[in-house]
């Protein structure tokens, strides 16, 4: 039992690592009095000393001799059969690790009788692979309804053509998982079930579509309830990872607070220039102020890529002509941005789940230089020039793996 906990500790560190709180006692949940788990900073292999820096932002020293013993773990395994014993000098910073020893009283140090690692470079490749698989047999959209007795799914996701409906099959064995109130990264979603499903909600499911494209099998789904936001920037504070706008809809004053995993992203001005001028559909549909599909052969902007060819998350598969686009992928694709070069009076679109305080937000995605997407979603649903734009059209997503 001791081991299998070790090693589903492990795994737990290298997927969940972010800037998560202290637990509500004030105590560091990945330190207790016999082990330690975290992401390494400093190796002095003369001294026999490894920082280790956790998830809450603790620092302990785990110190090493001719007694420790090292391991290597794939990521996210926890049979320990699939351990391969190495030394120190196998070890480099950056690398997730468990340390096992007795802590002292302050929190500040462990002799450690066993270390176990997570390669840095082999989280990232699994983590590569994880989002290939999730563009190329994904699926997006929003739920239009429920059937519990059937447990199927019916999801609006958007193509050229328009929406489009898709019955998702939810078996027993899908993998089911849900973002939490303020939460922002994919891999923080936590275990769901069919009943936590609620119309309305985003969804983003990995399976397999059925050949006319009306039916998908899912092996995972991961869903939310996210609010698109979008506004004037009013004032930028780079040290607190906070910015204030003011919410087009409601016309309320908003604190958006930007941490360091949130998605910031740019829209080069050329870059819309060129879509309206190829009479992109508009957000949300083929275009959405978005590159041109792969095989097109008018090229964006530097700095902004087209989406990759293949199958796209937003229209499902089948990343051809009539498939729509992805609009998460296209995201990705923007140049990045940050908070220093926000500018007071410049729009942003935001994405973000339903927290406790309506007034106040985490960003998953932000975006900047969209002032054309507002005009074209003005101009589209028609009115007074001053009428707020339906930004219910716009699906930013809830980001990947």
């Amino acid at each position: 039992m001791k081991k299998v906990f070790v090693i589903s500790a492990l795994a737990l560190l290298v997927f969940t690592f972010s800037a998560s709180a202290l637990a509500q006692d004030g105590s560091d949940p990945a330190i207790t009095t016999t082990r330690v788990f975290g992401k390494i900073t400093e190796i002095q292999a003369p001294v026999g000393e490894i920082t280790v820096k956790t998830e809450a932002g603790s620092v302990v020293v785990a110190k090493v001799n001719e007694k420790t013993t090292y391991e290597r773990m794939p990521p996210g395994e926890t049979d320990r059969t699939k351990a391969v014993k190495i030394s120190l000098t196998d070890i480099a910073v950056g690398d997730g690790i468990y340390a096992r020893g007795y802590v002292t009283a302050d929190h500040k140090s462990v002799p450690a009788q066993q270390v176990i690692v997570v390669s840095q470079s082999d989280i990232a490749k699994k983590q590569d692979k994880e989002r290939a698989e999730w563009r190329q047999r994904g699926l997006s959209g929003i739920i239009a309804s429920l059937n519990p007795q059937t447990k199927e799914v019916t999801v609006t996701t958007r193509a050229a053509e328009g929406p489009k409906p898709v019955i998702i099959s939810v078996s027993d064995k899908v993998k089911m998982r849900r973002y939490a109130p303020d939460s922002i990264k994919f891999s923080d979603a936590k275990k769901s079930s069919f009943d936590d499903l609620k119309i309305g909600d985003q969804l983003r499911a990995k399976g397999d579509k059925s050949e006319d494209g009306s039916h998908f099998s899912a092996e995972e789904l991961v869903t939310g309830s996210f609010r698109t936001i979008g506004g004037a920037v009013a004032s930028v504070d780079a040290a607190t990872g906070e910015i204030k706008i003011n919410d087009v809809q409601t016309k309320q004053p908003l604190t958006v607070v930007v941490r360091k995993d949130s998605t910031l992203k740019r829209i080069p001005a050329e870059f819309m220039q060129m879509m309206a001028a190829r009479g992109a559909g508009g957000p949300g549909g083929a275009g959405a102020g978005a590159p041109p599909p792969a095989g097109n052969n008018a090229a964006p902007p530097q700095g902004a890529k087209p989406p990759a060819g293949g199958p796209g998350a937003g229209g499902g598969q089948g990343g051809g002509p009539g498939s729509g686009f992805d609009i998460q992928r296209i995201v990705d694709n923007l140049p990045a941005t940050t908070l220093a070069e926000l500018k007071p009076g410049e729009m942003v679109l935001i994405s973000s789940t339903s927290g406790a305080d309506p007034a106040r937000v985490t960003a998953i995605t932000l975006v900047a230089g969209v002032e054309p997407i507002f005009a074209m979603l003005q101009a589209r649903q028609g009115g007074p020039a001053n009428r707020p734009p339906n930004l219910g059209t716009i699906n930013l997503g809830m980001g990947g793996p």
